[in-house]
């Protein structure tokens, strides 16, 4: 008698870093074809460590402004914290890609357009710690990387797909891909449907691929970025604080390494 499968099928999963190369392949020939100019990428940054390879990876491809919009964020000194470090590690970037005539600094100066190519801008977004507590209220006591997480994803995407529509970058996206301890799968999902609310294009991802997380772990430490270990909600604070007391790891590197991913 013929065996046959009796299992669940099983969703297709897309492997997000092809969607992102197969992309950019097309931009890049777009671009040589055309007026030689790059799209514009209004990147989301949740901290410098996370941003230090997405930058490096996508600054030859796209004119970035990177978009510091963290409301999870709950204690201000740590939400300013990160916020220069992000603005430092672009200067940084500026200072050794540029030449003469490059400007100092990796903050907003000037427009755009009067920018060298490959300049990094940084904007810092509203410290808005009530909205994360809004759309948290009745999910307090769920573990980290569940629903209470996805609106925070939420959340954060569509501040960065409204002001990517309202200012005609031709496209949006998140660092938060990179690490191996968030859903990229949901994000990239989100992602997607903010694009069709907002009607700007989402650039897919899943930056942690192709050692995209190793290289900025390297990046981190060429630098010397202050690299947190929670995400800066009071949750995976509290999340943070019990593994402590516990003994446990509390960096993602580690972490993966003692659960063997």
């Amino acid at each position: 008698m013929q065996n046959k499968e009796c299992c669940t099928p099983q969703k297709n999963r897309i492997n997000y870093q092809k969607e992102l190369e197969k992309l950019l392949a097309s931009l890049e020939a777009e671009r040589i074809s055309g007026n030689g100019k790059k799209k514009r990428l209004l990147l989301h940054a949740c901290c410098a460590p996370c941003s230090s390879y997405v930058l490096e990876y996508l600054r030859e491809k796209f004119e970035i402004t990177v978009l510091y919009y963290n409301p999870n964020i709950t204690e201000r000194e740590e939400y300013e914290k990160r916020s220069a470090e992000l603005k430092r590690l672009a200067r940084q970037m500026n200072q050794e890609s540029a030449g003469a005539g490059q400007p100092e600094k990796g903050s907003v100066l000037t427009e755009p357009a009067a920018l060298p190519s490959g300049f990094i801008l940084v904007e810092e977004g509203e410290w808005e710690p009530q909205r994360f507590f809004e759309v948290s209220k009745g999910l307090e006591n769920l573990p980290e990387g569940g629903e209470r997480c996805f609106r925070c994803y939420e959340l954060r995407l569509r501040e960065t797909a409204r002001i990517a529509a309202e200012r005609g970058f031709d496209y949006f996206t998140t660092t938060l891909t990179i690490s191996p301890l968030k859903n990229a799968e949901k994000l990239n999902e989100i992602g997607a449907l903010m694009a069709e609310e907002y009607g700007v294009a989402f650039l897919p991802s899943d930056f942690k691929k192709k050692n995209g997380y190793k290289r900025s772990v390297e990046l981190s430490e060429k630098y010397g970025l202050y690299r947190q270990d929670y995400c800066g909600c009071i949750f995976s604070r509290a999340e943070r604080d019990r593994r402590k007391a516990d003994g446990q790891p509390t960096d993602a590197v580690t972490v993966l390494r003692k659960a063997e991913l």
